[in-house]
């Protein structure tokens, strides 16, 4: 069999293999810093900072976390929206040698104990929307350093927060007022090669416990190579002088992270940074700007942006250059909305233990309705779902296996998840594809029970558990349920114990407490039975089933 057939498919300028730098992450930022200068790297709520100025904050952070004490190979979890803050600690951090630990400020007290214990992190950098969480937690974990920010802090125009009126506990530190007090703008001296370990990444678990994929500095510059070359056809025709992104993923998801911030970096690129996807802001910043380069997005967000009124007076193709897709299917009306549109449309496939890069599709040459081909350097096997060793005939449905630079080293302080996950090098990733005769692979099925609501991963088995401490329930099973906008959102089906009664309020205010907003239920069905196996297993994908027939009447 051909090795590698898909790369007949790539465009003209794409290479087929790259020469990855032997550097550290935060080598990105020197470069950058060295070449453009006086660019502006990131402009947040109408505030500009050049490349310049990005590197020293960087620097000087870098230093202020050596002289805490922060050493090489601890773990400082950043827990921040989308902010010039977060993009400071981030270099800050992996220049003094230590591993991020990306944390999504919006989990729960019990989520974050769970990731923050897992990683064994000592040192937290968030901000002020999350101290009510925060506050119970550092002291429950004995952390030793814990900054905190407040996101205004870095828009003109906004008084900056103090810690006094922040009302910091006694030792915590102030992030401006940690940079005001340090001036050294010397590049630390520690050696961090290209096999040390740079990022945790938390992903869902078959356990129903998240797992952090541990992904090294080689890791993430394979991936932020091969994402940014695998777009040569268009990117060729930019000069870096006039490169932007729209960073509105979250930098802590590992798309935004590869996609949007390193990927900038790398193009010496503005980042033109939403904290959050309001669409409305979205839509204003992205009138401000003339032409946006690149535009890494989720099929939810792209729905709202092309179908909104406002869209029609602003000629959308004259002004984003790239848009790309990932997380959830893209409905095909919308990707020809889109193309229609003379923007050009990328979608692709990755996982947070393959550094958010797998397979994309060449922009030149995109198929409607497939996720593409592997990028550069990366081999994929389909394999049988049911005893994952035999590769499966071409155009059949199989499991992917993964191989590739970017593919993680294993889960952190879980070996038992890895060994299950990796076998020499090859990624069990648990969707299923399929490829046709041209080298294009095709989702056909995904992780078995996985929801993908407005782009964000919810596994099931954590929506059940809490449901399942809930006084009143006897039984309880989520499922993903079609939704014109999320892509999906998650249902509950519940059966209360005897004599009981509830209210869907009731049992949806109740998951409030204990998840992340987006995992939350929206609908709540009750029953007086489940479906279930022979062996008693309730059958999630019989009522999933339901919901989809339900749905194309």
């Amino acid at each position: 069999m051909e090795t590698r057939p898909w790369q007949k498919n790539y465009d003209y300028n794409v290479p087929k293999t790259i020469q990855y730098p032997k550097f550290p992450v935060q080598n990105l930022v020197h470069i950058a810093a060295a070449t453009f200068p006086h660019k502006v790297s990131t402009y947040f709520m109408g505030t500009e900072l050049t490349f310049r100025q990005i590197r020293s904050q960087v620097l000087r952070m870098a230093n202020a976390l050596m002289k805490m004490g922060i050493q090489k190979g601890d773990r400082v979890g950043l827990a921040l929206p989308n902010c010039p803050q977060y993009i400071i600690a981030y270099y800050a951090a992996l220049s003094t040698g230590a591993i991020i630990v990306n944390i999504n400020p919006m989990y729960t007290y019990d989520e974050l104990k769970f990731m923050m214990e897992n990683s064994g992190l000592q040192s937290l950098v968030t901000f002020d929307g999350a101290l009510p969480v925060m506050r119970p937690l550092a002291k429950a974990l004995g952390l030793k350093n814990v900054i905190i920010t407040k996101v205004t802090d870095y828009v003109q125009g906004v008084p900056v927060s103090t810690a006094k009126n922040l009302d910091l506990e006694p030792g915590w530190h102030h992030f401006s007022e940690l940079l005001a007090g340090c001036a050294d703008e010397r590049i630390p001296k520690v050696v961090v090669n290209s096999e040390d370990g740079a990022l945790i990444q938390f992903t869902g678990g078959t356990t129903g416990l998240p797992k952090g994929a541990l992904l090294t500095h080689a890791n993430v510059i394979s991936a932020v190579f091969q994402n940014s070359l695998y777009g040569n056809s268009i990117l060729v025709y930019i000069p870096h002088a006039e490169r932007s992104v729209i960073s509105a993923i979250p930098y802590f998801h590992i798309y935004g992270n590869t996609c949007c911030m390193n990927w900038a970096m790398l193009n010496a690129a503005t980042q033109i940074i939403l904290p959050r996807f309001e669409l409305e802001e979205c839509l204003d910043t992205i009138a401000r700007f003339d032409q946006v380069t690149n535009f890494p997005a989720v099929p939810t967000m792209i729905t709202a942006i092309v179908n909104h009124p406002k869209t029609g007076n602003m000629d959308l193709g004259a002004r984003i250059r790239v848009l790309g897709s990932g997380g959830a299917p893209m409905p095909v009306e919308l990707i020809q909305k889109v193309k229609d549109m003379g923007i050009f449309f990328g979608e692709g496939w990755g996982m947070s233990e393959t550094a958010s890069i797998g397979i994309g599709s060449p922009l030149l040459q995109h198929k409607i309705g497939s996720i593409g081909c592997p990028m550069p350097d990366n081999d994929i096997r389909l394999v049988d779902v049911e005893t994952g060793l035999l590769d499966v005939k071409q155009g059949e449905p199989g499991e992917i296996l993964i191989k590739g630079p970017s593919v993680m080293q294993g889960y952190w302080n879980n070996p038992d998840e890895t060994a299950n996950q990796l076998k020499d090098g090859w990624l069990s990733t648990g969707d299923i594809a399929q490829m046709d005769e041209d080298g294009y692979f095709y989702i056909v099925d995904r992780k078995k029970d996985m929801i993908i609501a407005g782009g964000f991963n919810i596994y099931p088995r954590e929506v059940d558990e809490v449901l399942f401490q809930h006084p009143k329930i006897a039984e309880a099973v989520s499922a993903g349920v079609p939704d014109a906008y999320r892509g999906e959102t998650v249902k509950a089906f519940v059966v209360l114990k005897p004599g009981e009664t509830a209210t869907d309020k009731e049992i949806i205010a109740f998951c409030k407490e204990k998840l992340a907003p987006y995992k939350v239920p929206k609908l709540v069905e009750f029953r007086n039975e489940l479906p279930k196996s022979a062996v008693g297993k309730v059958l999630r994908k019989i009522l999933r089933d339901e919901e989809m027939a339900k749905s194309k009447k």
